[in-house]
């Protein structure tokens, strides 16, 4: 009889431990400026839901699950409020947001092609980074790494472009991310390379920002961590775009695009990255053409990434 109770007593204590261990988040560090994605330990490390580097993505959604009741995304009154919002701006606009944490999604005329802009040197760095490690590369080209990703340079991307091996090695890159809908495009186009008018959709947008943050991307951990720390520390007045949709304390990691049309002297505007809040990353990417100036056209990208990410998700006051 003794025995038996100890035994029992074990297993309840057993049991309460689990249950305690599902219930207890752990405390995460105080968050950075807004506009940051630190790369130091603790910020490269998953949030506590994702619960560590190897954890499959199937698990991290049901562990979700157990803990917080998902909502669905209101996907008729985000298109309404969209629609609504565009009626009177130029277009084709498309967008997209995935919460990564619980799979929900939301799209908005996912089946325009669109021109990427500045926003293909996040792929242009992702391919450089799959043929040789961070630490591996010679000093300078590490500096036009993070000139065109902070600072968007348009010639350091054209030197990468060529490290790469041009339009075939984008294309390989892109392929190896799993992109369906992004080549790159030979030649030259005025003075520069021509991967500013990649055409490109939002579904590869959204996988390829996933990718920075899976532990089933091609790009290991450590090379993840250094493309987020760039997109996370652009300068200011580059830093538009996706983060006028986040929180006070969520983290922020994006990469921008511009570029007027020599054919149509439009512009294409584009906002691509991520935004983190205490255990969600969100992908976002919102594409634009059409627009007369390069303001209207980031006001345009900027409405769309908050009534897209009100859906999901409200501010704390």
């Amino acid at each position: 009889m003794i025995a038996g109770r100890g035994q029992v007593a074990a297993r309840v204590l057993l049991a309460l431990a689990l249950v305690l261990s599902l219930l207890t988040v752990p405390v995460e560090p105080a968050a950075p400026v807004l506009g940051r994605w630190r790369a130091d330990a603790a910020a490269a490390r998953p949030l506590p839901l994702y619960g560590g580097a190897v954890t499959d993505m199937a698990a991290n959604m049901e562990r979700v699950a157990a803990l917080e009741t998902v909502r669905p995304v209101p996907a008729k009154r985000i298109t309404e409020r969209l629609d609504r919002y565009l009626a009177g701006r130029p277009g084709p606009v498309t967008a997209e947001v995935k919460d990564l944490t619980t799979g929900q999604r939301y799209r908005y005329h996912p089946g325009e092609r669109l021109i990427t802009a500045s926003s293909s040197k996040v792929l242009i760095l992702m391919g450089l980074l799959l043929r040789t490690p961070w630490k591996k590369l010679p000093g300078g080209v590490r500096r036009d790494a993070e000139q065109m990703i902070r600072y968007s340079d348009n010639h350091a991307a054209d030197r990468l472009w060529l490290r790469i091996g041009g339009a075939s090695g984008f294309t390989e890159a892109a392929r190896r991310f799993g992109l369906k809908h992004t080549r790159g495009v030979p030649g030259a186009c005025v003075d520069l390379y021509c991967w500013g008018i990649t055409r490109t959709s939002v579904d590869d947008q959204i996988r390829l920002m996933s990718a920075l943050v899976s532990p089933r991307s091609p790009l290991k951990a450590k090379e993840r961590a250094r493309v987020l720390d760039l997109m996370g520390s652009v300068v200011d007045g580059q830093n538009w775009g996706l983060s006028a949709a986040a929180c006070r304390d969520d983290r922020v990691a994006l990469k921008n695009g511009w570029l007027k049309r020599v054919s149509t002297e439009r512009w294409a505007v584009i906002t691509v990255g991520l935004i983190r809040d205490d255990g969600h990353d969100y992908a976002v990417a919102v594409l634009s053409e059409g627009s007369p100036e390069v303001a209207t056209g980031i006001a345009t990208v900027e409405g769309v990434a908050q009534r897209v990410m009100r859906g999901f998700r409200r501010c704390p006051a």
